[in-house]
């Protein structure tokens, strides 16, 4: 379900060289995951190297409803530490986050950032994240 925006300016992004490690901490449980440079992209959805792309091939439910295109703000996490290594968010980036709730200085899209791999990173996946028609409530 991935792809492109051809309607939005593209993120600049420093790939990894290195192996680091990306900590997923959500309400049901922390999922500690060892990013392999040589593997990336782990799947077809956000930006190559993205936390939803690293996410979601680990197998941590984050929700996308857009496909990881920047279209929409339900991939929305909090980085809690490590945020200085990852690229710099984009206007288009910054527009869809306004739409998420319970937004922090820390907030950026999970399929928009991408980590250069020079640091650990703790990322939070708000509880607001998870789709409640996808769960069954």
């Amino acid at each position: 379900m991935g792809g492109t925006n051809p309607y939005i300016e593209k993120a600049e992004v420093e790939l990894p060289t290195k192996s680091y490690t990306v900590t997923f901490v959500s309400i049901d449980k922390t999922v500690k995951v060892q990013v392999e440079p040589q593997k990336i992209p782990y799947g077809p959805t956000g930006l190559p190297g993205s936390l939803l792309d690293i996410a979601l091939g680990a197998g941590v439910d984050l929700e996308h409803a857009c496909g990881g295109v920047c279209a929409c703000s339900t991939c929305h996490v909090i980085v809690k530490a490590g945020l200085e290594s990852c690229n710099e968010g984009t206007d288009d980036e910054f527009d869809q986050l306004d739409e998420a709730p319970a937004i922090t200085l820390q907030s950026r899209l999970a399929c928009q950032c991408v980590p250069n791999g020079t640091m650990d990173l703790v990322v939070e996946i708000p509880v607001v994240n998870k789709n409640l028609v996808k769960e069954g409530h």
